[in-house]
């Protein structure tokens, strides 16, 4: 039977089987090859499939699924009559920005053309993805001309602002994003300061607001802007906290943990983490858990308490291998084995032990999945850095000159901060020719 609107589609998540939403991902995008179809299918996307968000897939999805599966229809796939959801934009590969609304939402019976163009301009219109990458979110429009109540269209567009941003971060890094991602954030919460005439739909925005926050602060983290960052961190809390909403609390708790990590706060780093862990205990999602056992782990590492730091390794390692749920975040569709190698490899880093650092972070390297480039290349400064200090001169300049070919299409702060400390680390070992070639490029770039 084909999943309602509203309703999950839990005949598409038993398809899934065993993989994760990544490793899903990753298959849907091999049949895609297979038949000479292009799609940016990620674990979002799959996520949206499975909530039951995505009704119908667009054209290109229906022939990639349907090769996957021969032999069923779309409504053996779990999804609707394409004209049961008519009413809406042309269906759209969600990973292309478009100044419409998401096609995958369906639209409301008061959702009025008048409106619809009131929030395009209010909320976000994607640019093009020129030669060198360069993907930029932008703004339309200012929060007066926003409707005066919000109703379920108002809601789906803030939920629709997260989404784009974060995939526009996985692909470009943060550095062309935050200006940009910070008016939408201004018009969400216009939005729930003008209130909803439904509860669903006010908890809908106090959801959809809180997790945009994270987003933008996620935006100035990764730009080095930490102070903006912990002020819209501390909003997604205040948020969570009126709304009470356990999970976005835990996710506000997760970043402001990874924040304070970054900022040499180990105490905080670790007590944020154990108070995300409280939050997220009932929300029966363990990978959740996991990520909030790294962040710990972090912190009691930049303590130097290494007992403490083994203890939130075992327990994030322990919590990983229960697999992916049904209560697992949409958000937390990056943490897959490639980050939690990473955030170990930056545990054993912060405890001195580089060349067991670099052994995580070469493995983090090389499991991600290149759909994330932002993260590949990450995980590679990290390996380039690892490698510097383990006394790895070489290995680490050939890993820093495949973080230099990524910082073509990757604009992030923190990446380039890293391959400058690699850069310095390696000055004393100049004379080795490739050591040399790769601080030339570097001084270049």
């Amino acid at each position: 039977m084909a999943a309602s609107p509203h309703s999950p589609n839990s005949t598409f998540r038993r398809l899934r089987g065993q993989h994760s939403p990544a490793e899903f991902a990753a298959l849907v995008r091999r049949a895609a090859k297979e038949i000479g179809e292009t799609v940016s299918c990620d674990a979002r996307y799959i996520g949206r499939v499975e909530s039951g968000e995505i009704r119908c897939p667009n054209y290109a999805y229906e022939r990639v699924f349907l090769h996957m599966f021969p032999g069923r229809t779309l409504a053996d796939l779990g999804f609707s009559p394409r004209e049961a959801v008519r009413g809406r934009s042309a269906l759209r590969d969600p990973s292309v920005p478009s100044p419409a609304f998401p096609a995958s939402h369906p639209t409301p019976t008061s959702y009025r053309p008048k409106e619809s163009d009131v929030l395009r301009r209010a909320f976000m219109a994607g640019g093009s993805a020129t030669v060198a990458a360069t993907l930029s979110l932008t703004l339309l429009g200012d929060t007066r001309r926003l409707p005066s109540r919000a109703g379920e269209a108002e809601a789906a567009a803030v939920e629709d602002a997260v989404r784009q941003i974060r995939l526009l971060d996985d692909r470009h890094g943060a550095d062309a994003l935050y200006r940009k991602a910070a008016g939408p954030l201004r018009a969400a919460y216009a939005l729930l300061d003008a209130g909803a005439a439904r509860q669903s739909t006010e908890d809908r925005l106090h959801a959809g607001a809180g997790e945009l926050a994270v987003s933008v602060g996620w935006l100035a983290h990764d730009s080095g802007r930490f102070d903006d960052a912990r002020s819209h961190y501390a909003e997604a809390l205040a948020t969570a906290r009126v709304s009470g909403d356990a999970g976005l609390e835990a996710h506000a708790f997760s970043n402001m943990s990874f924040l304070a990590r970054d900022c040499g706060r180990s105490r905080e780093a670790v007590r944020a983490a154990q108070a995300g862990r409280r939050a997220a205990r009932s929300l029966g999602s363990p990978r959740l858990l996991s990520l909030l056992a790294l962040r710990e782990a972090g912190g009691w590492a930049g303590l130097g308490d290494r007992r403490a730091c083994e203890e939130a390794l075992t327990r994030a390692h322990t919590e990983f291998s229960r697999g992916w749920a049904g209560a697992d975040p949409e958000w937390m569709s990056f943490f897959g084995e490639a980050e939690l190698e990473s955030l170990e490899a930056r545990c054993w880093a912060t405890l001195g032990e580089h060349a067991r650092a670099a052994r995580h972070a070469r493995r983090a390297a090389d499991l991600q999945d290149p759909h994330f480039a932002r993260n590949v290349a990450l995980y590679t400064a990290e390996l380039a850095g690892d490698l510097a200090h383990a006394g790895a001169p070489d290995e680490a300049a050939w890993a820093g000159g495949r973080v230099l070919d990524l910082l073509t299409e990757v604009q992030s702060t923190r990446v380039r901060s890293l391959l400058s400390e690699t850069a310095r680390t390696l000055v004393p070992h100049q004379r080795s020719p490739r050591v040399g070639a790769f601080l030339a490029r570097h001084a270049a770039v």
